[in-house]
């Protein structure tokens, strides 16, 4: 198999009735790179919706252009034109063809080109895909516009495997020894049938190859023939969090002379979540998931997320103590579920937020009243099968998936459905909705219906992977498991509704319960903690994300992440690592004593400024065994605080350092506060990928991830704001961010205020090219030339 990326399109916004003929005159076009977000590039607009981030949508034609020479030899060969996402309702044309389309932003699909390309009069293919996002309150958080995914053209000889056409499986781990089962549905194109050798075989990271199977096999014309290897293999090297071991797949087919091999990466690996003992890995290591929930946007790249800015934000979430990502709430890219196999991250996927009626869409903030009722609900009824099929078929090889959710939050109460056993009902976040939103209306859907869609997808889940158990997320199951609901999936996920699980462990003694989405506090995790038969838990979010504001314009996000939208850690980032990671850790906060706020989101500062004699809480966020608190060379006592999970104190100011040393298990740590003085530079540091994980990129990734802070004389992060501008030499300005969910700056400009003192600038640099710089301007400041 040669697989042909097409990196290169001319984009245009808007919409033109003959833009599908193969010579129409695209010169004019703007020239883009897909993955290609257009929405982020636009305007906030208070005409978007809130859900979606206050950006456009609208319709986007892009054509392609590429000469056969760049493919390599077509004769004899299937091509196919691969799209791994478009958002959405998309439709193809090639050469002046239409192919067909698709309709769900978030599936993958194909079409094969082989007999249009035979018409060819020249040597160039045009491709024409044109886009249509008018509905743009559509979904309830930001989800982008365009080929926000990959795009390829594949050839292979006609005896081949189709995508998806290889399955991988652990069936069991008996003592030192693994059994391994692979499947491959081998096609034959041809108008005879065909002899062909099939070979399978596993590399390690150490580069030894371990034989799994040969056969010899007899292929009709235009039949996909199942074969079948299994294979005790001895002291495998097993895939888990802490040494995420992976082997290469090679399948390798040969038939008439003509070869064709295919490589992926596996794991081996088994797993089972149990009733009362939760989730066990490997057959032996019980643990805890530690999870986060994630949209898949990243700032000024919208939904066109590069792999190595995902690779900065992973290694940040793993470092606090983070196992688990649940893709929320529709498959996402596939370079996100590679770094969950190569990091070691257990991943739940989802499929639907949606089914066939759909939820309120808040386009003027949060539970303003009326909602719009676009999104995929208007397409389930036809698509649901293809789209589901399709997530879990792209994604059955990779180890790092470990169940398959059908929806999220299908239930919640009176979105749109309703049942008479409560006349009241409210869920996790509607104090505010109107009294008639709350009680039961017979003529809306009844919930009833919602038990009969589950048992049907879960099935269809289970036709297509029998090694992964079904989820829901369930929002309201004081009355969902009534309904039968929850019975229609293996493994019981809740909501926000932790005080219920004690409970419905003894309504449902035999089902594996988990944590599908949970807010913050000690006491959700305490609950995860001390009970065995809960699997885990996942917050959130874990990284904020653009959509789903829950203030008034500007506000165009939601601040609720262990990461900001920089990547930056927020003051949540190190509570939880108190909580999660073995790593010895300890981090100060400080704030005016006041009365505690309900919100546990409450501004804390890193910094020792206050008013002498000015009341301050200290908060110290630690898993030491013992700690000290020295402010100049006086002891300081702090109290933990059960409820809360830190250790807090109140004390005057008095002006000096603080500091605690923190010792466990013969480690130490050390963290000081001090006064931070008014800003006098801009530093700037170039994060590099680690040299351990620089494989896991390829070689033409080339962003430089410039961390931008305002520092005092001392070099202590300040919390000013300024306006940074951006100019460089040999390289390319891909965006910058700050994190601030009211700045409505266009990502396109080259100029941002920092934020809290901070900035993050993306910048591409060739690999090729040398001498490339930033240089970064603040008025008043001398310029920053960072070198690249």
């Amino acid at each position: 198999m040669e697989k042909y990326l097409i990196k290169d399109w001319c984009f245009y916004l808007g919409d033109n009735d003959i833009a599908w003929q193969k010579d129409f005159n695209d010169k004019n076009w703007q020239k883009i790179t897909v993955p290609h977000d257009w929405s982020i590039t636009q305007d906030f607009t208070k005409d978007a919706s809130s859900g979606t981030g206050y950006l456009p949508g609208g319709v986007g034609w892009y054509r392609a252009h590429i000469m056969t020479k760049e493919i390599g030899k077509l004769t004899d060969k299937i091509t196919q034109l691969r799209f791994e996402g478009v958002y959405k309702n998309c439709q193809v044309w090639v050469n002046g063809y239409h192919l067909g389309g698709w309709v769900s932003g978030y599936s993958s699909f194909q079409f094969n080109l082989t007999e249009i390309l035979s018409y060819n009069t020249n040597e160039e293919i045009v491709i024409a895909v044109r886009v249509d996002h008018t509905d743009i309150a559509d979904s309830r958080w930001y989800n982008g516009s365009g080929i926000f995914r990959p795009v390829s053209i594949v050839t292979n000889y006609p005896v081949m495997i189709d995508r998806y056409g290889i399955t991988f499986n652990t069936a069991a781990l008996r003592g030192d020894e693994a059994v391994i089962q692979t499947k491959i549905a081998v096609t034959n194109f041809n108008e005879e049938k065909k002899e062909a050798h099939i070979k399978q075989s596993l590399t390690d990271s150490a580069g030894t190859v371990i034989t799994i199977g040969e056969k010899e096999v007899t292929l009709f014309a235009g039949k996909i023939s199942e074969i079948q290897f299994e294979m005790n293999l001895p002291n495998p090297k097993l895939w888990r969090p802490e040494t995420p071991n992976l082997y290469t797949l090679t399948t390798v087919i040969s038939s008439n002379g003509k070869v064709n091999t295919y490589q992926e990466k596996v794991g081996i690996r088994t797993f089972v979540f149990t009733a009362d003992n939760g989730f066990i890995l490997n057959e032996t290591d019980k643990m805890n998931l530690k999870g986060v929930c994630l949209h898949e946007d990243a700032g000024c790249f919208g939904t066109a997320v590069p792999k190595e800015v995902w690779l900065r934000r992973l290694l940040k979430l793993k470092e606090v103590g983070c196992n688990a990502i649940r893709m929320a709430h529709n498959p996402h890219a596939q370079t996100l579920y590679d770094l969950c196999d190569e990091l070691g991250f257990f991943v739940f996927d989802e499929a639907f937020d949606e089914w066939e009626n759909p939820k309120n869409k808040w386009w003027q903030g949060h539970n303003v009243y009326p909602p719009k009722y676009e999104g995929y609900a208007k397409d389930f009824p036809v698509w649901h099968k293809h789209d589901l099929i399709d997530m879990v078929q792209r994604n059955k090889n990779h180890p790092s998936i470990i169940a398959w959710s059908i929806g999220n939050e299908i239930d919640y109460p009176n979105d749109p459905y309703a049942n008479e056993l409560f006349n009241e009902m409210e869920g996790n976040n509607d104090a505010n909705k109107p009294v008639e939103e709350r009680i039961y209306n017979p003529n809306r859907p009844d919930t009833r219906r919602l038990t009969t869609i589950a048992k049907q997808l879960s099935q269809i889940v289970h036709r297509e992977d029998k090694t992964r158990p079904t989820t829901l997320a369930a929002a309201f199951p004081e009355l969902s498991y009534q309904t039968g609901l929850v019975d229609s999936v293996d493994l019981i996920g809740y909501n926000y509704k932790e005080h219920l699980y004690e409970e419905h462990h003894r309504l449902f003694p035999d089902k594996p319960f988990i944590g599908s989405e949970n807010r913050h506090s000690y006491q959700n995790w305490l609950a995860v903690r001390d009970n065995d038969y809960i699997a885990g838990q996942f917050l959130w979010t874990g990284i904020d994300y653009l959509g789903e504001s829950r203030g008034v314009w500007p506000k165009h996000g939601t601040y609720r992440g262990l990461l900001d939208m920089c990547g930056y850690e927020t003051m949540m980032f190190y509570k939880r690592k108190s909580w999660w990671s073995e790593e010895l850790t300890a981090q100060l906060f400080t704030r005016p004593a006041k009365a505690k706020s309900a919100e546990p989101w409450e501004a804390v500062y890193r910094k020792w400024n206050y008013i002498a004699g000015e009341q301050v809480e200290i908060r110290l966020y630690t898993n030491a065994d013992k700690f000290e608190l020295v402010l100049n060379n006086d002891m300081i006592s702090l109290a933990f605080d059960e409820v809360e999970g830190y250790y807090s104190g109140i004390i005057r100011y008095v002006a000096g350092e603080l500091t605690v040393r923190a010792e466990k298990n013969g480690e130490k740590v050390t963290d000081t506060l001090k006064a931070v003085g008014q800003a006098q530079r801009l530093q700037a540091n170039v994060w590099t990928t680690p040299k351990d994980y620089k494989d896991f990129l390829s070689e033409d990734e080339s962003i430089k991830q410039i961390e931008l802070s305002l520092v005092d004389k001392d070099g202590n992060l300040t919390a000013e704001n300024q306006i940074i501008t951006f100019t460089g030499e040999n390289c390319e300005f891909l965006g910058f961010e700050n994190g601030n969910m009211a700045d409505i700056t266009n990502y396109s400009e080259r100029y941002r205020y920092t934020y809290n003192g901070r900035a993050v600038c993306y910048v591409k640099v060739l690999p090729t090219t040398i001498n490339a710089k930033a240089v970064f301007s603040i008025s008043g400041y001398h310029d920053l030339v960072v070198e690249l």
